[in-house]
Order: structure tokens, then C-alpha cells, then sequence
């Protein structure tokens, strides 16, 4: 306690100096790629078991994966995690959704099967929140390799929970049988129906107007291009409701933010982790208990990023870099829209991503108290503290960091460690990529 008060004492005479000392020390911590990390190892090696799993009721049936989440968008590393699990999305390869009045189409790409279901994406009361309508059935032609169709007679509405066998996480995520091998990260994976076309419901988003050429026009390309997808989850509102809490979908946008966050720079995604670190640790954001009273989500902490990215010059995020006085600059913003109950969807114009909240008014007063002085001491012994216990060669020097000159002493001695620790990290890495390849060759071989 004695180190904490005698710190903070320190920071109120020099405040913006410990702000810079916490704006240097992310930028010399967090690595940039190519950096091969554990997350990324363990994320392909789960790919390679999910591509190998076959639904038993259905033999033609390939599940196609995708990595999302932390380790697909962030390019950072830095010294505290920013990977608690690992998110994947899988499609099936007989299933196809387009948007509703668009004509199925007659080539598909190689992952998808002979036989294709396509569902027609239906608006529901809630943007954002869609029905998939099954009105055809894809055959390829073994002539040319394109795709006849037939339509449905009878249309029926997709269930949302065919395909969770039981237990449900973070909304629509499903327990698989990918194997839990501590100390390996968890593995929340979710199905979805790939639509290989831009959705309608955010016709506005690629030819809107942008001050600041971001995103710029080949990345907005890139985005629309890659189409969406639509996952099986209810709006909170529906999910007690005996028809639509079976049968809504969402609209998921994944795929276009992991080239929007990829296309940011160092400053933006470490801005982005510091923010969902401190609303994390804060308990200001959702558990994983799925409660019903969560008011914040890292999706919230997202789109306040992805709309500042555009609002924003560069300039603001480069001149003067202060990580610190940005990360307060984002959570003033995030009280008001609190405080309003109004957050617009970064993709969807007509979609609030805020509903009213007992608890929402107090979670936006305390973000609109942080101030720089405030958040850089908060930072120093959250953050900077965590990092110097990783540090086995330079502990105890934080416990007499009672001055600005050996809280310097302190961060160098602990970015020095994390240089020199660099290439015995990466070894590391390779090691435990070279155990889960061969975990993926010894099953595969059993299974032949």
C-alpha cells in the first residue's frame, strides 16, 4: 500500500510525464508482425481438427473454418495478453445464404459441395436481426461445373439451435468436439451461413461519405467483396419468445472487420487494447456469464474504435502521440453515447447497440471521471505493475518506484527484458507449433 499512495503522489505533480512514460513504454513493448505467437499456432492447429470433423448424421458435410477474434485482428503482441480464447466461425459446405429477392447463384466457390441449401435472409422488427428462409436447393452440373437450381415448395424458416448440442457461450457460440488440452486456450466456436454478398441492410456503408480516406477505397473493395455472414443468435428482447427466440439470426460483419482493424496502425491497435484491458479489468464490461445485465461489450469498445477510425484525422492519433490522453478522449465519448442509450452500429446506420440499462447511467459517470492524471496512474499499477511480475530478472524495482526518475529506471529495465526475451519467445512458439502439427498428423493418420 505504502508504494501505491507514495505513486500517486507522484503522478498528480507530474502527470503528463507518467503519461508519457506509459504511451513509451506500449509502443516499446507491444511487437509489431511478423511476429509468430502461441494464439496464432493454436488457432490453425484448431482450424485443421474443426476442417476434420463431419456432422454424423450427414456424410457429405465439410465444416470450413475461420479465425476471428483477438487473433485474427490484432497485428500487436503485447506484453499481457489481449487473447483469452479463440473464436472461430464455421460454415457447412452444403449451406448458402443470400439476400432476400437476389437470384440463387450459378457458380460457387470450390469449398462449397455438390448439393448447396440456400436461404433467402429475411428482415426482421430489429435491425441487425434476420430470418433465413429455405428456398432452394443448389446442384452442380458436371458438364460445365456450374450450379441448377430447383425452388422449395414448401419454405420453412431456419432454426437458430440445430446445430448446439446442448451448451451455449457468449451468445451463439457452441461447444464442439475439439479437445480442451490445458493449458491451451479455450476454443468458442460458431456456426454461421456465408453469404458471399454485401448485405442489403448495409447498402450505405461502402459510398458513404468520408472525410478522412478511411477506409480507403480498396480496403471498402476488400470489405464488400468478402460479403458477410449470419450467426444463430437472438436479440436479447426475442430470446423468451417462442417463435423468434428459435428462429432470429444476426447479421455478423466478422469478416470486414478483421480487414478494417488489420488496416490500422501501431497507435490504434494498442489504443484499442488499452481500452478493452481497462474496461475488462474495471468489471465494466460483459463476463462470461452471459448476464443479463451487461451493459458494455467488447463489440461496444470495437465500434467506438471503428467510428473514430473514420472520424478522426491521423493527425490526431499521430502528433503529439499520447496513448493515454486518446484512451480518455474514446471513454468521454463511450460515457456520452451511454448516457444518450444511443450507439450506432459501425455498418448498420438504423441499428442502437445500447439498450436501456438500471446500470447504465453509472457506468457512463465513472468513464466520464477518468482523466489523464487519473488513467496514467491507473495504467502504471494495472498494467505496467502486471508486466514487471512477468519480469523474473527485474523484480522488486517497481515496490521503490517512488519518483518519476526510477519509474523510468523501472520501464527500462523491463523493456530491456522483453528485447532480449524476443527470439527465446518466438523458439518457444515454434516448439509448441511443431507439438500441435504433429498431434494433427497422428490424428488424421487414426482416422484413416
Amino acid at each position: 500500500m505504502r508504494c501505491v499512495e507514495v505513486n500517486r503522489t507522484m503522478t498528480m505533480a507530474d502527470e503528463s510525464v507518467v503519461s508519457d512514460i506509459v504511451t513509451k513504454f506500449l509502443l516499446n513493448t507491444c511487437r509489431l508482425p511478423p511476429q509468430l505467437t502461441r494464439p496464432i499456432v493454436e488457432s490453425a492447429w484448431r482450424c485443421a481438427e474443426l476442417a476434420s470433423i463431419h456432422p454424423v448424421d450427414v456424410a457429405k458435410v465439410d465444416f470450413i473454418p475461420l479465425i476471428t477474434g483477438s487473433v485474427a485482428e490484432f497485428c500487436i503482441e503485447p506484453m499481457l495478453p489481449n487473447v483469452s480464447d479463440i473464436d472461430l466461425m464455421f460454415q457447412l459446405s452444403t449451406e448458402l445464404a443470400i439476400p432476400r429477392g437476389h437470384p440463387p447463384p450459378t457458380q460457387l466457390p470450390a469449398e462449397f459441395s455438390n448439393y448447396v441449401q440456400v436461404y433467402e435472409i429475411v428482415d426482421s422488427h430489429l435491425p441487425g436481426y434476420v430470418y433465413l428462409m429455405l428456398c432452394y436447393l443448389l446442384k452442380e452440373c458436371t458438364d460445365d461445373n456450374k450450379y441448377s437450381y430447383c425452388e422449395y415448395v414448401n419454405k420453412t424458416h431456419a432454426l437458430n439451435c440445430r446445430y448446439g448440442s446442448g451448451q451455449l457461450i457468449h451468445g451463439p457460440a457452441v461447444v464442439t468436439d475439439l479437445r480442451r488440452v490445458p493449458p491451451l486456450l479455450s476454443v468458442d466456436a460458431v456456426h454461421c451461413a456465408r453469404c458471399l454478398l454485401w448485405p442489403s441492410q448495409a447498402a450505405d456503408w461502402p459510398t458513404r461519405h468520408r472525410n478522412y480516406d478511411w477506409p480507403d477505397s480498396a480496403t471498402v473493395y476488400r470489405v464488400v467483396s468478402d460479403g458477410c455472414d449470419v450467426v444463430p443468435v437472438a436479440h436479447r428482447q426475442c430470446r423468451q419468445h417462442e417463435w423468434m427466440g428459435k428462429r432470429q439470426w444476426r447479421l455478423s460483419f466478422s469478416r470486414a472487420e478483421i480487414v478494417l482493424i488489420n488496416s490500422w496502425i501501431p497507435v490504434q491497435q494498442i489504443v484499442y487494447h488499452m481500452l478493452r484491458f481497462f474496461m475488462k479489468t474495471k468489471r465494466l464490461i460483459d463476463s462470461a456469464d452471459n448476464s443479463e445485465r451487461v451493459v458494455v461489450s467488447n463489440y461496444h469498445i470495437k465500434t467506438l474504435m471503428l467510428w473514430a477510425s473514420e472520424l478522426k484525422p491521423r493527425s490526431w492519433w499521430t502528433e503529439g502521440l499520447n496513448v493515454v490522453r486518446i484512451c480518455v478522449e474514446l471513454l468521454h465519448t463511450l460515457s456520452v453515447w451511454l448516457t444518450d442509450t444511443y450507439c450506432s452500429h459501425y455498418f448498420i446506420n438504423n441499428c442502437n447497440l445500447v439498450d436501456s440499462s438500471f446500470s447504465v447511467r453509472t457506468v457512463a459517470t465513472k468513464l466520464m471521471s477518468m482523466d489523464e492524471a487519473h488513467l496514467s496512474t491507473w495504467f502504471v499499477h494495472n498494467y505496467i505493475r502486471k508486466c514487471h511480475q512477468l519480469c523474473p530478472f527485474v523484480q522488486g524495482l517497481f515496490y521503490d518506484a517512488n519518483t518519476v526518475v526510477k519509474l523510468k529506471n523501472v520501464v527500462s529495465a523491463i523493456v530491456k527484458y522483453r528485447v532480449n526475451t524476443s527470439l527465446l519467445d518466438l523458439c518457444e512458439v515454434v516448439r509448441d507449433g511443431k507439438h500441435c502439427l504433429s498431434m494433427v498428423i497422428s490424428e488424421r493418420e487414426q482416422n484413416v
